[in-house]
């Protein structure tokens, strides 16, 4: 048998100032591994399960760790009336453990299972936030018969004749066997004779559910939220199971995102670009009617501010909407319209066009003047 007066902390590996939650995670440790059920022909395995269960029992009680802090052992022989503390706390060990690890090993009560759901939401509704109302296929108990799985409640039940009615069997023998759920009822104690017409026995039939989920602004695409306890219900008195929500957001047609920034590629027409317009732009709020300068160049940048994405999420300031122009040059043309654009560009100054008159210049600088200048294409 393990030394009875070994000091505690050291059987748990834990120092004397561990808090409840580390002295409880340090015991499910070593339990699980020097279970008697795990090691069945190990001697010492389960003279060390005796020894945490027992180092537990006393760690756990505020009462009894302070008296065996002041007093080691010797503070728990009035309690046990002299005898060894160890064997009077054997007594406790197997509801003990059957307590802390029965949603491990897979008691009477089961939870039910997690779902998952994929929404898929906006740009706009994104950065604006947003409440949805889902609708997702889930496995809950049947409304005829209230999830027994009988026709007409327990007259179509009958006991168990496997567990007798437990809804649990020990497979080994000993205080230290753990019962585990009968397979035969699935814990319930009872199994169908006369099944319900709707769920054929099972106890579950296929619904719909609505949830309405809050989505903040400055939803980040990915970003996923856990909703306890709106998942499949659990069986036999368990807990329902969760609802996981990724947030998926779908891509705009005509904006993109980068960080806190909004930008929309602007197409504009050589004329607009060339004498300036009024065009619509789109916003996360709708499209907007915006004064385009003339002599616009490609790759010139408008911005609209406060009029981009939340720069956090939950934020109410909001970063800029570039709009960013890009010329388009016709395609496409007839023999008429080249003829048009070839007496325009002809009927333009030298300063219309500053920029190929400094590339010009240098060009001369560099390699001097040119035997030919450019020409027209025409067609043949």
């Amino acid at each position: 048998m393990a030394d009875a007066r070994r000091d505690y902390y050291d059987v748990l590996g834990l120092p004397r100032d561990a808090d409840p939650t580390e002295i409880k995670r340090a015991y499910r440790a070593l339990a699980l591994r020097y279970h008697p059920d795990q090691n069945r022909d190990d001697k010492h395995a389960e003279e060390k399960f005796k020894e945490v269960s027992a180092a537990y029992t006393v760690l756990s009680d505020p009462e009894k760790r302070a008296r065996y802090d002041r007093l080691g052992h010797l503070g728990l022989v009035r309690e046990t009336s002299g005898m060894d503390p160890i064997s009077v706390d054997l007594e406790a060990m197997k509801s003990l453990f059957s307590n802390l690890f029965g949603d491990l090993i897979g008691g009477r009560k089961g939870k039910g299972r997690d779902l998952r759901y994929t929404l898929e939401i906006s740009l706009a509704e994104a950065a604006h936030g947003a409440s949805k109302t889902i609708r997702f296929p889930v496995r809950a108990d049947c409304p005829t018969c209230h999830g027994s799985g009988a026709r007409g409640g327990e007259a179509g039940l009958r006991v168990c004749s496997t567990c007798a009615g437990k809804g649990e069997v020990k497979p080994g023998k000993g205080i230290f066997s753990l019962s585990r759920p009968c397979t035969v009822c699935q814990g319930v104690g009872k199994v169908v004779v006369d099944p319900c017409a709707d769920c054929r026995g099972v106890g579950l039939t296929d619904q719909q559910r609505e949830y309405t989920v809050s989505i903040p602004a400055g939803t980040e695409d990915g970003s996923a939220r856990r909703i306890s306890g709106q998942g499949e219900p659990g069986r036999r008195g368990g807990s329902a199971g969760d609802l996981n929500v990724t947030v998926k957001i779908q891509p705009h047609p005509l904006l993109r995102r980068e960080g806190s920034l909004i930008i929309c590629d602007l197409p504009l027409g050589l004329t607009q670009a060339a004498i300036g317009c009024q065009i619509d732009v789109p916003t996360l709020e709708g499209r907007v009617e915006m004064k385009i300068p003339a002599g616009t160049q490609s790759g010139s940048v408008f911005r609209l501010r406060h009029k981009g994405y939340p720069t956090a999420v939950g934020a109410t300031t909001r970063g800029d909407l570039h709009i960013k122009v890009h010329v388009e040059t016709p395609q496409g043309l007839s023999e008429a319209q080249r003829a048009l654009l070839r007496h325009v560009e002809e009927k333009l100054s030298t300063a219309a066009h500053p920029r190929i008159g400094k590339y010009q210049e240098e060009l001369r600088h560099l390699y001097g003047p040119a035997d030919t200048t450019a020409t027209p294409i025409t067609k043949k």
